[in-house]
């Protein structure tokens, strides 16, 4: 489908209106983006300006892709600004369901309530300027300072971005079955996150849109418990990966609910896990949780507790509490790998996988070697090298294995916990057979709840060095059949 607008810019006159030989806001704004768009696109764009004052008929909005309101207390009271609105949306109805191709850019703040009907639930574009102390709200005089570069210009690319998904799509020259088909693979929902966490969100937001992914939602969540549900219900639904960033900030709690947007996002996504583990459908989740978590309520601390604890809240997740830099790079391997794993090779012979921990190393020889001098193939986890590398032999052991020995030796009750949790995780990361055995060796006299690990069909065996050659053989006469 081609246009021969790109974009075009609906909005009151007054609100470009600037001294004699100076370019108004407007006019300013579309300079910005212009550049920007080009650059995204790779050619020129074509932008149009629409003042209130312009007549516009209906059969010339066919030839527009995308529309740009602006946002502000004079676009509200103007008539025409409305009529413009309105008429493209009763022109697309039914000539595109691709996505939205509305995207509202606030020029100056406005409620819910104020706003028109047709984009209350659009996802906005704040162009001004927010001082966070004051509570001042001004426009931009000085687009290239360091405030400007935070807000402005942040919010200019991902509007530049989200244009340019939306023109891609509307571009496209095959078939609507056949777009059905390319976004259902690159289709992720990037959970809406805490106040504190909103710029990050948007940094992956942007480099997942870079590397052609289109990320959902794509519209403002609504604020009762019932319609936001629906809509996270709906995205999911048209998601294989969902990524889920938890920082300090509990999160606003919908109308109806006594749980945050971000718990609610993660409770359903764990559910939707539930659901493509039963009809073996392809669909991971990737959790990050803050390292430096400042100022965490009670309740946060909970929810961050629960998520690492509770087998159902862990579904079909792998949870991570690295540097955000780090999580990225995990992120992005994880992306590369989605649907082109293949299982290891096999090389023959039943293996054990023994997870320890570096200062355990010299602890565990004695069990290693038993195993070996069994006929087993021992799998143990890397700690020298880059992250990535130390991550992938690790979930490539958890693919492979046969049964699997947690030692507890110097290490704390979480370490265990975590552990356990990976090897409830291994049929997400690409693992093909049955797990014929499991266990958690402890040092005597251990604090470790044996109860806790039941449900996970672990067993706890307790054995002092002196021991624990024996302990090893009764283990692995268990299942050496």
């Amino acid at each position: 489908m081609g246009f021969e607008i790109d974009v075009l810019i609906v909005f009151a006159e007054k609100d470009n209106e600037a001294p004699k030989n100076e370019l108004g806001w407007v006019s300013q704004f579309k300079k910005f983006l212009e550049l920007m768009l080009n650059q995204v696109l790779g050619e020129k764009s074509k932008i149009l300006l629409k003042a209130d004052y312009d007549s516009i008929t209906a059969p010339e909005l066919d030839k527009v892709g995308v529309l740009v309101p602006v946002l502000s207390k004079e676009f509200i009271q103007s008539g025409k600004c409305l009529d413009h609105v309105e008429t493209f949306y009763k022109r697309i109805e039914s000539a595109s369901k691709t996505r939205s191709r509305v995207f509202k850019v606030f020029k100056t703040p406005l409620s819910p309530g104020e706003q028109p009907p047709r984009l209350r639930d659009l996802i906005g574009y704040d162009m001004y300027q927010l001082d966070v102390e004051s509570g001042e709200i001004r426009e931009y005089t000085d687009y290239f300072s360091t405030e400007a570069e935070r807000q402005y210009w942040m919010k200019m690319v991902d509007l530049a971005y989200d244009i340019y998904d939306t023109l891609l799509q509307l571009k496209e020259e095959t078939s609507r079955a056949e777009i059905k088909n390319i976004y259902k693979r690159k289709t992720i929902y990037l959970a809406e996150t805490g106040h504190d966490l909103s710029v990050q969100r948007n940094i992956i937001k942007r480099e997942l849109q870079r590397h052609g992914y289109v990320v959902l939602p794509n519209q403002t969540l609504p604020n009762n418990v019932a319609d936001l549900e629906k809509v996270v219900q709906r995205d999911l639904t048209e998601s294989n990966l969902s990524i889920h960033l938890i920082g300090s900030a509990y999160g606003e709690i919908p109308a109806g609910s006594e749980r945050s947007v971000v718990d609610i996002q993660n409770k359903l996504a764990a559910e939707k896990s539930l659901r493509a583990k039963e009809s073996h459908e392809d669909f991971t989740r990737l959790i990050w949780i803050s390292p430096t978590l400042v100022n965490a309520s009670e309740r946060q601390k909970g929810f961050i507790e629960n998520i690492k604890r509770d087998v159902e809240a862990q579904e079909g997740a792998e949870i991570l509490q690295t540097p955000l830099e780090d999580f990225k790079n995990i992120m992005r391997e994880e992306l590369v790998e989605s649907g082109e794993r293949k299982p290891s090779e096999d090389v023959g012979g039943r293996s054990v996988y023994l997870m320890h921990d570096r200062m355990d190393v010299n602890d565990v020889k004695p069990i290693k070697e038993v195993l070996e001098k069994a006929g087993f193939r021992v799998l143990v986890p890397e700690f020298e090298g880059e992250l990535l590398e130390v991550r992938k032999k690790h979930i490539d052991n958890l693919r492979t294995f046969d049964a699997a020995i947690i030692y507890k030796g110097k290490v704390n009750e979480q370490w265990v916990r975590m552990k356990a949790l990976d090897l409830l995780k291994a049929p997400g990361f690409g693992r093909k057979k049955p797990i014929i055995g499991k266990a958690i060796l402890t040092p005597p006299g251990s604090t470790l709840n044996a109860e806790a690990f039941k449900s996970q069909n672990l067993r706890v065996i307790e054995s002092d060095p002196q021991r624990s050659v024996e302990s090893i053989k009764s283990f692995i006469q268990e299942f050496n059949v």
